[in-house]
C-alpha cells in the first residue's frame, strides 16, 4: 500500500469531474481533508514515552495519513454501498459546501478565516491543526447533529477501512505497531477430504442458464424452462428460505422425514480451508452489508451472518439454553404452550447434542481471563460459557469463520444431514416474493402460498427460480424475512415490528505487557468463554457481561475519536485492550420493514439496565487490574486507574450513562452494537398478538411457515442460536408430521 497523500491534497483534478465512483473532484477534495484530519501525520515527538525500544512500525504508523491514497476513495465506495440513502445525500452537501468558502465560513465558523489573501478557506485550505479542531468542534456540539451524523459515518468508514485494508500479501502496514498478527497460513483442524455440502450443492455463481439445468440434475432435481415467463421452474416437497440457525434446522429434520427440500441461500458456501481470519475481507463475504449494517440513525451496529449457514457459521460459539424464567414467561404470559412442555425441552437437548456442546474450557484467551480474574477478585459469579466446539478449542477468529475446522455451525451439522437425505442448496440466490393465491378452501387464511420466486447472482443467469412447493418456510433471519412477506403481499400488523436487537454497550480497560498474570492479546483464545449474571435487588438479571470480538478495523471504527494523537494512542494499545460487553433483554423494539432500513431506539428501561451492566462491567476491569478503564462514549469517558481510591472509581462510575444515536439531538452520545436479531414476526395466540401461529405457520398464507429468530415472542436474555435452533426443531418436526411421509423416528 502506497504511503503518498491523495493526488487531490497534492494540487491534483479538481473542478466537477466525477471519479468512479460518482463522487465528484470537489467532494472527495474534502473528504480526504476530513480523513486526514481523523488520522493525521504525527512527529515522532508525539510518541508518548519514546525510546530506543520504539519500534520502526509504531514510528511509521504515527507518521501514517488517512488521506494515504487509496483510503479516501475506498471510504466513498463504502460510504455509497454501506451507508443508509440520506446519510449519503447529507454527506455529499457538506462535503460540496466545504468545497467553497462560503460553505465553509458557515460550517467551520472563524478557524478557516486568515488575515492574508484569500482572508477565508475552504476546509482542504484549512491547516491540519484547524481541521482537527473543527472535528471535535462537529463531534461535541449538540445544535451541528446533522454535520455530526455525517461525519461520524466518515469517522467510522474512513478508520475501518484503513486498519482492515490488506494488500496482495494480505498485510497491513499498521498491523505490526498494533500489535496485531493474522495466520493465514494455519492448517485447519480437520478438514474433510471434500467439502461436506458439496453432493448437495449449486453455486448459482459457477452456472449459466445451461449448466445450471445440468447441475440439478445431476442432484435429481428437475428444472423446466417456461419461455413465456422466463423462468426455469422447479417443484418440491418443501422450499426453505435460508440456511442458518432456523434453516439448517429445518431442512434436515424435513429431509430426515423423506421430504424432497430445497434449502435457498443469497450468500456463498466456504468451509474451514476457504477461511482467511481477515477482518475485511471476511466481513464483506459472510456479512450481510459488509459487517456494516446500521439502524437508520446510524446508532446501532449490527452484525448479521449472510452465508452457508448463516449466524451459525459466524458467530462466537455461545450455547446457552432458553432460561426458565423466558421459558415460562412465553407459555403462560404469551400463551404458546410448546415452550413450556416437553416437547421444547427434550428438543434443546437434542440441539445441544447434535452441534456438540461442551461444557467447559480448557485454556482461557486474553480478555475472557480478564472478565474471570475481576469478577473473583469482587467475589462475583462467574460461569463457563458452553460452546459447540471442544473444550480445548482456542480459536479468536470464529467470528471469520472457523478455520480449525472445530466449531460445529449449521453447515457442519444439520446441513450436512439434510443433503446426506437427498436435499439440495442453491447458493447466490436470493428470494424475490413468495407465490400467494387466493385460497378457496374455506380456512380463517385467506390466502395460500404456492412457493417462492428467486434471482440468482450470477451475470450468467439472466432467468429467475420459480419453486413450487407444498410447504414454504422463510428462514432468512430477523431482519430479511419481515421485508419478503411484506414485499409478496403479507399485511399482518406484526410483521416487521417488535424487533429486538439485545442492544450491546461495550466498556474496556487497557492492561500493559507488564501485567503478566493476564496472558496473551485481546484478539486471541476463545471469544466468549466466560459470563457473568449482573443481577438487580428482585433477583431479576438486569444484563449479563461477556466478551467481544474486535479486529482493529472494528475496534477503530467503534472508538472514541478526541484528536489524532490520542486515536493513535489508543489504536497502538489496541492488542492489550480488553472489551467487556454489557448485554440487555430489551423490552423496547424497533421495526424493520424494508430490506436494510432498521428503525431502533432503547426504551427508559433498556438504557438503565445498560448502563447498570456498563458499570459492572467498569469494576470488574479496575478489579483485574487495568491502568486505563473507558466506555465507547462519543467524549471519551475514561479514568487512569493508578492510585485512584474506591471513592474516585463510584464518583466516575456516577458519571457513566448511554444514550443513544449520533442523530439524536444530544451530547456524548454511545455507539451501540447488535449481534443478535428477534421477534420481527412473532409467535401469538391469534392474529392480533403474532405473525405466525405456535406451528410457525403464517395468520394469513396457509403452507407458509417461519422458521427462524423472527418467531421468538420476545428478545430471550442470552445468546439465542440454542433458542432458535430449538424452536425450528419443534416447528419443523410438526410440518413433517403434517405431510404425512415417515415420523422423525422412522427417518432417524
Amino acid at each position: 500500500m502506497k504511503r503518498e497523500s491523495h493526488p487531490l491534497l497534492r494540487g491534483g483534478r479538481r473542478g466537477d469531474s466525477k471519479y468512479s465512483h460518482g463522487w465528484t473532484a470537489t467532494e472527495m477534495q474534502s473528504l480526504a481533508s476530513i480523513c486526514e484530519a481523523l488520522l493525521p501525520p504525527l512527529t515522532l515527538n508525539s510518541l508518548e514515552g519514546k525510546n530506543d525500544q520504539t519500534t520502526k512500525a509504531v514510528q511509521s504508523f504515527y507518521k501514517a495519513s488517512g488521506s494515504q491514497f487509496p483510503i479516501p476513495d475506498e471510504t466513498a465506495e463504502l460510504l455509497g454501498k454501506r451507508a443508509v440513502t440520506e446519510a449519503v445525500i447529507l454527506l455529499r452537501v457538506v462535503l460540496g459546501a466545504l468545497g467553497t468558502r462560503l460553505g465553509t465560513l458557515l460550517l467551520c465558523g472563524p478557524l478557516c478565516l486568515s488575515n492574508k489573501w484569500p482572508f477565508v478557506f475552504n476546509f482542504s485550505s484549512i491547516s491540519l491543526e484547524n481541521r482537527e479542531k473543527i472535528l471535535q468542534k462537529w463531534f461535541r456540539h449538540r445544535f451541528l447533529t446533522p454535520i455530526r451524523a455525517a461525519i461520524f459515518y466518515v469517522k467510522a468508514l474512513c478508520l475501518y477501512n484503513f486498519f482492515s485494508r490488506v494488500n496482495e500479501n494480505d498485510e497491513n502496514p499498521a498491523w505490526e505497531a498494533i500489535g496485531y498478527h493474522v495466520d493465514t497460513g494455519k492448517e485447519p483442524f480437520e478438514v474433510p477430504q471434500k467439502r461436506p455440502l458439496d453432493k448437495g450443492m449449486v453455486e448459482t455463481m459457477r452456472e449459466t442458464d445451461t449448466t445450471l439445468v445440468q447441475s440439478l440434475a445431476q442432484r435429481g432435481i428437475r428444472a423446466e424452462l417456461d419461455p413465456n415467463q422466463n423462468l426455469f421452474k422447479i417443484e418440491c416437497d418443501v422450499v426453505i428460505v435460508g440456511s442458518g440457525c432456523g434453516g439448517g434446522v429445518a431442512a434436515a429434520v424435513l429431509a430426515c422425514s423423506g421430504q424432497n427440500v430445497i434449502v435457498l441461500e443469497k450468500g456463498n458456501y466456504f468451509t474451514a480451508s476457504d477461511y482467511s481470519s481477515l477482518e475485511g475481507p471476511s466481513l464483506e463475504q459472510l456479512y450481510q452489508a459488509g459487517g456494516l449494517l446500521a439502524s437508520t440513525d446510524g446508532g446501532v451496529f449490527v452484525l448479521s451472518g449472510s452465508t452457508v449457514g448463516g449466524g451459525s457459521a459466524v458467530n462466537w460459539s455461545a450455547c446457552i439454553k432458553t432460561p426458565n424464567t423466558v421459558l415460562r414467561e412465553w407459555a403462560e404470559d404469551c400463551k404458546i404452550p410448546f415452550f413450556g412442555s416437553p416437547e421444547y425441552l427434550s428438543a434443546m437437548d437434542i440441539v445441544c447434542e447434535r452441534i456438540g456442546v461442551t461444557e467447559t474450557c480448557v485454556e482461557e484467551g486474553f480478555q475472557n481471563q480478564v472478565l474471570r480474574k475481576g469478577c473473583e477478585n469482587l467475589g462475583l459469579k462467574v460461569d463457563y460459557v458452553p460452546r459447540n466446539s471442544s473444550e480445548n478449542h482456542y480459536c479468536g477468529s470464529c467470528g471469520y469463520g472457523c478455520r480449525e475446522g472445530q466449531k460445529k455451525g449449521s453447515d457442519a451439522t444439520w446441513l450436512v444431514d439434510a443433503v446426506d437425505h437427498g436435499a439440495v442448496i442453491l447458493t447466490g440466490c436470493k428470494a424475490e416474493r413468495f407465490k400467494l393465491e387466493e385460497n378457496k378452501t374455506g380456512s380463517k387464511r385467506t390466502k395460500r402460498c404456492l412457493g417462492v420466486i428467486a434471482k440468482t447472482s450470477s451475470n450468467n443467469i439472466t432467468k429467475r427460480v420459480e419453486i413450487k412447493a407444498k410447504v414454504t418456510i422463510s428462514a432468512c433471519g430477523a431482519l430479511l424475512t419481515p421485508p419478503l412477506m411484506i414485499s409478496s403481499g403479507l399485511k399482518n400488523q406484526n410483521i416487521g415490528r417488535y424487533l429486538h436487537l439485545h442492544p450491546v454497550a461495550m466498556a474496556w480497560g487497557y492492561f500493559p505487557e507488564s501485567n503478566t498474570d493476564l496472558r496473551g492479546k485481546s484478539y486471541e483464545g476463545g471469544i466468549i468463554t466466560s459470563v457473568h449474571d449482573v443481577v438487580g435487588e428482585d433477583s431479576k438479571v438486569r444484563a449479563i457481561i461477556e466478551t467481544p470480538s474486535l479486529g482493529p478495523g472494528s475496534f477503530s471504527g467503534l472508538c472514541p475519536w478526541e484528536s489524532g494523537l490520542d486515536f493513535k494512542r489508543r489504536m497502538v494499545n489496541y492488542a492489550r485492550t480488553s472489551h467487556l460487553i454489557a448485554i440487555v433483554r430489551d423490552s423496547g423494539s424497533g421495526e424493520v420493514k424494508v430490506e436494510g432500513r432498521i428503525n431502533y431506539k432503547l426504551d427508559t428501561s433498556d438504557r438503565e439496565n445498560l448502563r447498570v451492566g456498563l458499570r459492572q462491567a467498569l469494576r470488574i476491569l479496575v478489579a483485574a487490574g487495568a491502568v486505563e478503564v473507558g466506555t465507547q462514549r462519543s467524549d471519551g469517558q475514561r479514568l487512569k486507574c493508578k492510585g485512584v481510591s474506591e471513592k474516585e472509581v463510584e464518583e466516575f462510575l456516577e458519571m457513566v450513562s448511554v444514550v443513544e444515536g449520533p442523530l439524536s439531538m444530544v451530547e456524548n452520545w454511545t455507539t451501540l452494537t447488535s449481534a443478535h436479531q428477534m421477534s420481527s414476526c412473532r409467535m401469538g395466540a391469534d392474529d392480533k398478538e403474532g405473525a405466525v401461529d405456535s406451528n410457525g405457520e403464517s395468520w394469513e398464507a396457509e403452507g407458509l411457515f417461519v422458521c427462524d429468530g423472527s418467531v421468538l415472542p420476545s428478545a430471550v436474555g442470552v445468546n439465542p442460536m440454542i433458542t432458535i435452533q430449538s424452536t425450528a426443531y419443534c416447528i419443523s418436526k410438526r410440518i413433517a408430521e403434517s405431510l404425512g411421509r415417515v415420523t422423525l423416528s422412522e427417518a432417524s
